[in-house]
Protein backbone atom coordinates (compact mmCIF):
# COMPACT_ATOMS: atom_id res chain seq x y z
CA UNK A 1 0.00 0.00 0.00
CA UNK A 2 1.01 3.29 -0.95
CA UNK A 3 2.54 5.71 2.02
CA UNK A 4 -0.45 7.38 3.36
CA UNK A 5 -3.02 5.50 2.21
CA UNK A 6 -5.56 3.40 3.89
CA UNK A 7 -8.20 0.92 3.14
CA UNK A 8 -11.78 2.88 2.73
CA UNK A 9 -13.55 0.46 5.07
CA UNK A 10 -11.84 1.90 8.23
CA UNK A 11 -13.95 4.95 7.52
CA UNK A 12 -17.30 4.24 6.26
CA UNK A 13 -19.62 2.02 7.30
CA UNK A 14 -23.32 0.48 6.07
CA UNK A 15 -27.01 2.04 7.00
CA UNK A 16 -29.72 0.16 6.73
CA UNK A 17 -32.61 2.06 7.11
CA UNK A 18 -36.30 1.88 5.78
CA UNK A 19 -39.35 3.94 5.50
CA UNK A 20 -41.45 1.74 7.77
CA UNK A 21 -43.73 4.68 8.86
CA UNK A 22 -44.04 6.03 5.25
CA UNK A 23 -42.37 9.48 6.19
CA UNK A 24 -40.77 10.28 2.92
CA UNK A 25 -42.52 10.20 -0.25
CA UNK A 26 -39.12 11.86 -2.27
CA UNK A 27 -37.94 8.79 -4.68
CA UNK A 28 -34.40 9.19 -6.06
CA UNK A 29 -31.97 7.55 -8.50
CA UNK A 30 -28.35 7.36 -8.27
CA UNK A 31 -26.80 8.29 -11.52
CA UNK A 32 -23.08 7.22 -13.02
CA UNK A 33 -22.88 11.58 -13.13
CA UNK A 34 -22.22 10.66 -9.38
CA UNK A 35 -25.62 12.84 -8.66
CA UNK A 36 -28.89 11.98 -7.14
CA UNK A 37 -31.75 12.06 -9.67
CA UNK A 38 -35.20 12.26 -9.88
CA UNK A 39 -36.44 8.36 -10.14
CA UNK A 40 -38.51 7.26 -13.48
CA UNK A 41 -39.72 4.67 -11.69
CA UNK A 42 -43.85 4.32 -12.19
CA UNK A 43 -44.26 4.02 -7.97
CA UNK A 44 -48.46 3.86 -8.82
CA UNK A 45 -49.79 1.27 -6.20
CA UNK A 46 -45.80 0.73 -4.96
CA UNK A 47 -45.45 -0.09 -1.23
CA UNK A 48 -42.73 2.51 -0.39
CA UNK A 49 -42.07 1.07 3.00
CA UNK A 50 -39.08 -1.03 2.37
CA UNK A 51 -37.58 1.56 0.38
CA UNK A 52 -34.26 2.99 1.65
CA UNK A 53 -33.86 5.99 3.65
CA UNK A 54 -30.52 8.17 2.85
CA UNK A 55 -30.13 10.71 5.36
CA UNK A 56 -27.98 14.46 4.12
CA UNK A 57 -24.19 13.56 4.55
CA UNK A 58 -25.26 9.67 3.42
CA UNK A 59 -23.71 8.30 0.30
CA UNK A 60 -26.03 5.20 -2.19
CA UNK A 61 -24.40 3.07 -5.01
CA UNK A 62 -25.47 0.93 -6.91
CA UNK A 63 -23.58 -2.10 -6.79
CA UNK A 64 -24.36 -4.17 -10.33
CA UNK A 65 -22.20 -2.52 -12.75
CA UNK A 66 -22.96 -4.07 -15.53
CA UNK A 67 -25.07 -2.14 -17.05
CA UNK A 68 -23.09 1.06 -16.76
CA UNK A 69 -20.94 1.09 -18.97
CA UNK A 70 -17.72 2.29 -17.36
CA UNK A 71 -19.35 4.41 -15.00
CA UNK A 72 -20.34 3.49 -11.26
CA UNK A 73 -23.37 5.04 -9.89
CA UNK A 74 -22.73 6.73 -6.95
CA UNK A 75 -23.75 9.74 -5.00
CA UNK A 76 -23.88 12.03 -1.99
CA UNK A 77 -26.75 13.11 -0.53
CA UNK A 78 -26.91 17.20 0.21
CA UNK A 79 -30.15 18.10 0.10
CA UNK A 80 -32.93 16.64 2.06
CA UNK A 81 -33.51 13.04 3.10
CA UNK A 82 -34.54 10.66 0.46
CA UNK A 83 -35.61 7.22 -0.22
CA UNK A 84 -34.05 4.84 -3.18
CA UNK A 85 -34.77 1.56 -4.41
CA UNK A 86 -33.74 -1.42 -1.96
CA UNK A 87 -31.20 -2.50 -4.67
CA UNK A 88 -28.82 0.37 -3.57
CA UNK A 89 -26.27 0.09 -0.29
CA UNK A 90 -26.39 2.97 1.63
CA UNK A 91 -23.18 3.78 3.40
CA UNK A 92 -21.85 7.01 5.72
CA UNK A 93 -18.61 7.93 6.95
CA UNK A 94 -18.03 6.82 10.95
CA UNK A 95 -16.05 10.04 11.51
CA UNK A 96 -16.08 13.39 9.50
CA UNK A 97 -13.32 14.85 11.54
CA UNK A 98 -11.36 12.42 10.04
CA UNK A 99 -12.43 11.70 6.17
CA UNK A 100 -14.37 14.72 4.82
CA UNK A 101 -17.11 13.20 2.96
CA UNK A 102 -16.96 16.27 -0.12
CA UNK A 103 -13.88 14.55 -0.54
CA UNK A 104 -14.63 11.26 -0.77
CA UNK A 105 -17.31 11.67 -3.44
CA UNK A 106 -14.05 13.57 -5.39
CA UNK A 107 -12.27 10.71 -4.57
CA UNK A 108 -15.06 8.49 -6.11
CA UNK A 109 -15.58 11.18 -9.27
CA UNK A 110 -11.73 10.80 -10.41
CA UNK A 111 -12.19 8.44 -13.76
CA UNK A 112 -9.51 6.11 -11.94
CA UNK A 113 -12.24 5.08 -9.57
CA UNK A 114 -14.75 3.95 -12.52
CA UNK A 115 -11.83 1.68 -13.89
CA UNK A 116 -10.81 0.47 -10.25
CA UNK A 117 -14.28 -0.79 -9.54
CA UNK A 118 -15.36 -2.21 -13.21
CA UNK A 119 -12.12 -4.03 -13.11
CA UNK A 120 -12.90 -5.30 -8.98
CA UNK A 121 -16.43 -6.51 -10.28
CA UNK A 122 -17.70 -10.09 -10.42
CA UNK A 123 -20.45 -12.75 -11.88
CA UNK A 124 -20.99 -14.40 -14.77
CA UNK A 125 -24.63 -13.68 -15.54
CA UNK A 126 -24.60 -9.53 -13.86
CA UNK A 127 -21.33 -7.74 -12.57
CA UNK A 128 -21.24 -6.77 -9.26
CA UNK A 129 -19.07 -4.21 -7.32
CA UNK A 130 -19.81 -5.48 -3.67
CA UNK A 131 -19.61 -3.45 -0.52
CA UNK A 132 -16.43 -5.65 0.33
CA UNK A 133 -14.90 -4.87 -2.61
CA UNK A 134 -15.36 -1.16 -2.01
CA UNK A 135 -13.88 -1.62 1.62
CA UNK A 136 -10.84 -2.50 0.52
CA UNK A 137 -10.11 0.64 -1.94
CA UNK A 138 -7.12 2.14 -1.06
CA UNK A 139 -7.50 6.08 -1.06
CA UNK A 140 -5.30 9.12 0.62
CA UNK A 141 -6.33 10.02 4.12
CA UNK A 142 -4.23 13.66 4.33
CA UNK A 143 -4.81 15.81 7.30
CA UNK A 144 -8.32 17.35 7.58
CA UNK A 145 -6.99 20.21 6.74
CA UNK A 146 -5.64 19.10 3.67
CA UNK A 147 -8.94 17.61 2.43
CA UNK A 148 -10.89 20.92 3.39
CA UNK A 149 -8.71 22.75 1.32
CA UNK A 150 -9.18 20.41 -1.64
CA UNK A 151 -12.70 21.09 -1.36
CA UNK A 152 -13.17 24.33 -1.21
CA UNK A 153 -10.88 24.63 -4.21
CA UNK A 154 -13.16 22.42 -6.19
CA UNK A 155 -16.02 24.30 -4.93
CA UNK A 156 -14.98 27.59 -6.31
CA UNK A 157 -14.30 26.02 -9.25
CA UNK A 158 -17.97 24.12 -9.33
CA UNK A 159 -19.27 27.38 -7.96
CA UNK A 160 -17.70 29.51 -11.00
CA UNK A 161 -18.85 27.19 -13.67
CA UNK A 162 -22.45 27.06 -11.92
CA UNK A 163 -22.23 30.81 -12.52
CA UNK A 164 -21.11 30.85 -16.15
CA UNK A 165 -23.70 28.68 -17.08
CA UNK A 166 -26.28 30.73 -15.71
CA UNK A 167 -24.95 33.46 -17.22
CA UNK A 168 -25.37 31.84 -20.83
CA UNK A 169 -28.91 30.92 -19.82
CA UNK A 170 -29.77 34.72 -19.24
CA UNK A 171 -27.91 35.76 -22.28
CA UNK A 172 -29.53 32.92 -24.69
CA UNK A 173 -32.50 34.21 -23.51
CA UNK A 174 -32.34 37.73 -24.19
CA UNK A 175 -31.05 37.32 -27.63
CA UNK A 176 -34.33 34.60 -28.38
CA UNK A 177 -36.21 37.54 -26.79
CA UNK A 178 -34.93 40.01 -29.66
CA UNK A 179 -35.64 37.39 -32.50
CA UNK A 180 -39.08 37.43 -31.23
CA UNK A 181 -39.29 41.03 -30.93
CA UNK A 182 -37.68 41.10 -34.83
CA UNK A 183 -40.29 38.17 -36.10
CA UNK A 184 -43.40 40.01 -34.84
CA UNK A 185 -46.07 40.63 -36.83
CA UNK A 186 -45.00 38.11 -39.58
CA UNK A 187 -46.80 35.64 -40.61
CA UNK A 188 -44.51 32.36 -41.69
CA UNK A 189 -43.60 32.80 -45.21
CA UNK A 190 -40.74 30.46 -46.23
CA UNK A 191 -39.57 27.15 -45.96
CA UNK A 192 -35.81 26.36 -44.18
CA UNK A 193 -34.64 25.51 -47.29
CA UNK A 194 -35.31 29.10 -48.28
CA UNK A 195 -32.47 30.48 -45.96
CA UNK A 196 -30.27 27.67 -45.34
CA UNK A 197 -28.53 24.22 -47.09
CA UNK A 198 -29.03 21.28 -44.94
CA UNK A 199 -26.78 18.02 -45.25
CA UNK A 200 -28.06 15.11 -43.56
CA UNK A 201 -25.36 13.14 -42.20
CA UNK A 202 -24.08 9.48 -42.78
CA UNK A 203 -22.11 7.32 -40.58
CA UNK A 204 -18.87 5.92 -41.62
CA UNK A 205 -17.15 2.98 -40.86
CA UNK A 206 -16.62 2.05 -37.37
CA UNK A 207 -13.10 0.82 -38.36
CA UNK A 208 -12.14 4.27 -39.12
CA UNK A 209 -13.24 5.75 -35.85
CA UNK A 210 -10.67 6.63 -33.10
CA UNK A 211 -10.23 8.91 -30.14
CA UNK A 212 -6.78 9.25 -31.43
CA UNK A 213 -6.93 12.18 -33.03
CA UNK A 214 -6.55 10.42 -36.60
CA UNK A 215 -9.00 12.24 -39.37
CA UNK A 216 -11.20 14.63 -38.70
CA UNK A 217 -13.84 15.21 -35.82
CA UNK A 218 -16.91 12.79 -36.11
CA UNK A 219 -19.89 13.85 -34.05
CA UNK A 220 -22.92 11.11 -34.19
CA UNK A 221 -25.33 12.76 -32.35
CA UNK A 222 -27.31 14.50 -29.22
CA UNK A 223 -24.58 12.82 -27.35
CA UNK A 224 -22.12 14.98 -28.04
CA UNK A 225 -24.02 17.96 -27.31
CA UNK A 226 -23.21 20.63 -24.94
CA UNK A 227 -25.33 23.94 -24.09
CA UNK A 228 -23.85 25.32 -27.23
CA UNK A 229 -21.22 23.21 -28.70
CA UNK A 230 -20.06 19.69 -29.14
CA UNK A 231 -17.48 17.84 -26.76
CA UNK A 232 -15.06 16.38 -29.06
CA UNK A 233 -14.93 12.44 -28.62
CA UNK A 234 -13.97 10.82 -31.44
CA UNK A 235 -12.45 11.11 -35.19
CA UNK A 236 -12.64 9.46 -38.43
CA UNK A 237 -10.34 8.42 -41.27
CA UNK A 238 -13.21 8.09 -43.86
CA UNK A 239 -15.71 11.14 -43.12
CA UNK A 240 -18.94 10.45 -45.73
CA UNK A 241 -20.73 14.24 -44.82
CA UNK A 242 -19.55 17.55 -43.19
CA UNK A 243 -20.43 20.38 -41.37
CA UNK A 244 -18.66 23.64 -41.95
CA UNK A 245 -17.12 25.88 -38.90
CA UNK A 246 -20.36 27.45 -37.63
CA UNK A 247 -23.15 25.34 -38.88
CA UNK A 248 -26.31 24.59 -36.72
CA UNK A 249 -25.87 20.89 -35.72
CA UNK A 250 -29.53 19.55 -35.21
CA UNK A 251 -30.35 16.00 -33.85
CA UNK A 252 -32.61 14.35 -36.19
CA UNK A 253 -33.11 11.61 -33.94
CA UNK A 254 -34.88 11.01 -30.99
CA UNK A 255 -34.50 13.59 -29.56
CA UNK A 256 -35.19 15.54 -32.78
CA UNK A 257 -34.59 19.18 -32.87
CA UNK A 258 -31.88 19.18 -30.60
CA UNK A 259 -29.10 22.00 -31.86
CA UNK A 260 -25.80 22.88 -31.22
CA UNK A 261 -22.94 24.93 -33.26
CA UNK A 262 -19.95 23.23 -34.70
CA UNK A 263 -17.14 24.90 -33.95
CA UNK A 264 -14.71 23.56 -36.99
CA UNK A 265 -15.37 21.75 -39.96
CA UNK A 266 -16.17 18.02 -38.73
CA UNK A 267 -17.92 14.81 -40.10
CA UNK A 268 -21.48 14.26 -39.03
CA UNK A 269 -22.99 10.73 -38.51
CA UNK A 270 -26.64 9.40 -39.14
CA UNK A 271 -27.99 11.21 -36.19
CA UNK A 272 -27.49 14.87 -37.33
CA UNK A 273 -28.16 17.44 -39.90
CA UNK A 274 -25.65 20.28 -40.41
CA UNK A 275 -27.29 23.35 -41.56
CA UNK A 276 -25.82 26.36 -42.90
CA UNK A 277 -27.19 29.86 -43.50
CA UNK A 278 -27.57 30.92 -47.49
CA UNK A 279 -27.02 34.53 -46.34
CA UNK A 280 -24.71 33.66 -43.60
CA UNK A 281 -26.85 35.13 -40.96
CA UNK A 282 -25.58 32.33 -38.56
CA UNK A 283 -27.54 33.80 -35.50
CA UNK A 284 -31.02 34.57 -36.93
CA UNK A 285 -30.51 30.66 -38.45
CA UNK A 286 -29.58 29.49 -34.84
CA UNK A 287 -33.01 31.26 -33.31
CA UNK A 288 -35.17 30.41 -35.88
CA UNK A 289 -34.18 26.81 -35.29
CA UNK A 290 -34.62 27.27 -31.52
CA UNK A 291 -38.33 28.99 -32.09
CA UNK A 292 -39.00 25.53 -34.32
CA UNK A 293 -38.51 23.52 -31.30
CA UNK A 294 -42.47 22.96 -30.43
CA UNK A 295 -42.55 22.00 -34.03
CA UNK A 296 -40.07 19.61 -34.17
CA UNK A 297 -40.62 17.93 -30.74
CA UNK A 298 -43.79 16.79 -32.57
CA UNK A 299 -41.45 14.19 -34.69
CA UNK A 300 -40.27 12.84 -31.43
CA UNK A 301 -44.27 10.96 -30.88
CA UNK A 302 -44.12 9.75 -34.40
CA UNK A 303 -42.73 6.54 -35.58
CA UNK A 304 -42.80 2.79 -33.83
CA UNK A 305 -39.47 2.91 -31.70
CA UNK A 306 -37.76 6.16 -32.60
CA UNK A 307 -38.61 9.85 -32.90
CA UNK A 308 -37.16 11.10 -36.16
CA UNK A 309 -37.24 13.92 -39.34
CA UNK A 310 -36.32 12.96 -42.76
CA UNK A 311 -34.42 15.25 -45.36
CA UNK A 312 -37.79 16.10 -47.04
CA UNK A 313 -39.76 17.36 -43.58
CA UNK A 314 -36.98 18.95 -42.59
CA UNK A 315 -36.52 21.30 -45.93
CA UNK A 316 -40.03 21.89 -45.38
CA UNK A 317 -40.72 23.70 -42.44
CA UNK A 318 -42.37 26.54 -42.27
CA UNK A 319 -40.58 29.41 -41.08
CA UNK A 320 -40.61 33.28 -40.76
CA UNK A 321 -37.91 35.29 -43.11
CA UNK A 322 -38.13 39.08 -42.37
CA UNK A 323 -37.07 42.09 -44.65
CA UNK A 324 -32.99 42.16 -45.11
CA UNK A 325 -32.42 45.09 -43.23
CA UNK A 326 -34.25 43.99 -40.28
CA UNK A 327 -32.52 41.05 -40.09
CA UNK A 328 -29.44 42.48 -40.69
CA UNK A 329 -30.13 45.25 -37.50
CA UNK A 330 -30.97 41.66 -35.65
CA UNK A 331 -27.72 39.89 -36.29
CA UNK A 332 -25.81 42.72 -35.10
CA UNK A 333 -27.45 42.61 -31.51
CA UNK A 334 -27.30 38.93 -31.38
CA UNK A 335 -24.00 38.69 -33.15
CA UNK A 336 -22.59 40.66 -29.43
CA UNK A 337 -24.64 38.28 -27.32
CA UNK A 338 -23.76 34.83 -28.98
CA UNK A 339 -19.76 35.84 -28.72
CA UNK A 340 -20.15 36.68 -25.17
CA UNK A 341 -21.94 32.81 -24.57
CA UNK A 342 -19.02 31.40 -26.82
CA UNK A 343 -16.41 33.25 -24.30
CA UNK A 344 -18.18 31.98 -21.73
CA UNK A 345 -18.00 28.52 -22.79
CA UNK A 346 -14.02 28.39 -23.66
CA UNK A 347 -13.87 29.91 -19.63
CA UNK A 348 -16.24 26.79 -18.86
CA UNK A 349 -14.24 24.36 -20.57
CA UNK A 350 -11.01 25.83 -19.01
CA UNK A 351 -12.29 25.54 -15.56
CA UNK A 352 -13.77 22.29 -16.13
CA UNK A 353 -9.72 21.12 -16.88
CA UNK A 354 -9.20 22.88 -13.90
CA UNK A 355 -11.65 20.49 -12.03
CA UNK A 356 -10.42 17.40 -13.88
CA UNK A 357 -6.55 18.74 -12.33
CA UNK A 358 -7.88 19.36 -8.82
CA UNK A 359 -9.32 15.68 -9.13
CA UNK A 360 -6.11 14.32 -10.72
CA UNK A 361 -4.40 16.32 -7.09
CA UNK A 362 -5.83 14.31 -4.77
CA UNK A 363 -3.63 10.87 -5.24
CA UNK A 364 -0.35 13.51 -4.98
Amino acid sequence: MKVGYKHLGNYIRQVDERNRNMSIDKLLGVSITKQFIPSIANIIGTDLSNYKIVRTGQFAYGPVTSRNGEKISIAFLQEEDCIISSSYLVFEVIDKGVLNPEYLILWFSRPEFDRYARYRSHGSVREIFDWEELCQIELPVPTIEKQNEIVEAYRVVNDRIALKHKINDNLQQQAFSLYREAIAGYMKNAQLSDIADITMGTSPEGESLNTEEEGIVFYQGKTDFGFRFPTVRQYTTEPQRYAQEKDILMSVRAPVGTVNISTEKCAIGRGLAAIHPKDKKYSYLFYTMIELDFELNKFNDEGTVFGSITKDDLHALAIVDIDEEEKIAFEQKASIIDAAISSNELEIVALKNAASLLLSKITD
